[in-house]
């Protein structure tokens, strides 16, 4: 191979650097699907201790003799998404140099 890489090398050096922003983007997106799965955790999810996030909020909305607790819900959706803005600040970088590189000409 040209410059003395092999294959491996080669992969590593040139292919994968060209494929991470995809990558990166595809991770995100997965993770933020994954992350806000709703439906299926309902059907499934038969022990209240195990239940995601997302069905843990669904109880604020059942307290029949007070209402619904707008405060406990509001608090409780800006906890749920620190985790994915702390994930998506770690690959902005990577996200960002994949959406510009595309514009450069030549």
């Amino acid at each position: 191979m040209m410059d003395g890489c092999s294959r491996t090398q080669a992969f590593f050096k040139v292919t994968l650097p060209l494929l991470a922003p995809g990558l990166v983007a595809t991770g995100v997106f997965g993770f933020i699907q994954a992350w806000n799965e709703f439906t299926l955790a309902v059907v499934v999810m038969t022990d209240p201790s195990k239940e995601t996030l997302p069905v843990w909020l669904v109880a604020f909305t059942d307290s029949r003799s007070r209402g619904v607790d707008w405060g406990a819900i509001m608090a409780s959706s800006t906890l749920i998404t620190i985790p994915v803005i702390l994930f998506f600040l770690v690959v902005q970088r990577r996200m960002v140099s994949g959406i510009t590189a595309g514009a450069v000409k030549g």
